[in-house]
């Protein structure tokens, strides 16, 4: 159950419902996670900066469970996150950073329990 909140100070004109799905598909796929479970948060507009600089960026971070643990994995991810937003958004890669956070069966609820026990 993967959660990713897209940050940019992109215009909010600039996403649409449609945008959000391929983005979704895109890391599902890098994670090797099933689209069904993927939880999608946009937030478009905002006063950002990356490397001392408030040219367009996009900070990206990817929460989920057994896939964002080591450094390999994380590498392989990059790569097709990366492909995916500097295609689709026209950036190039050093106004894009991911954060990737590992979590735990018991740190996620659903269902009125915790995903351990799903």
């Amino acid at each position: 159950m993967p959660f990713i909140d897209f940050q940019t100070n992109l215009p909010a004109g600039s996403f649409s419902e449609d945008f959000v799905k391929k983005l979704s598909s895109c890391v599902a796929a890098a994670l090797g996670k099933p689209e069904d479970r993927m939880n999608v948060v946009v937030k478009a507009g905002l006063l950002m900066m990356i490397a001392g600089s408030c040219s367009p960026c996009v900070m990206l971070s990817v929460s989920a469970i057994g896939v964002t643990d080591t450094a390999d994995k994380n590498k392989e991810h990059s790569a097709k996150i990366f492909e995916f937003l500097t295609t689709e958004l026209r950036l190039p890669e050093d106004r894009i950073v991911i954060q990737y956070h590992t979590l735990q069966p018991h740190q996620v609820g659903k269902k009125g329990t915790v995903m351990s026990f799903l």
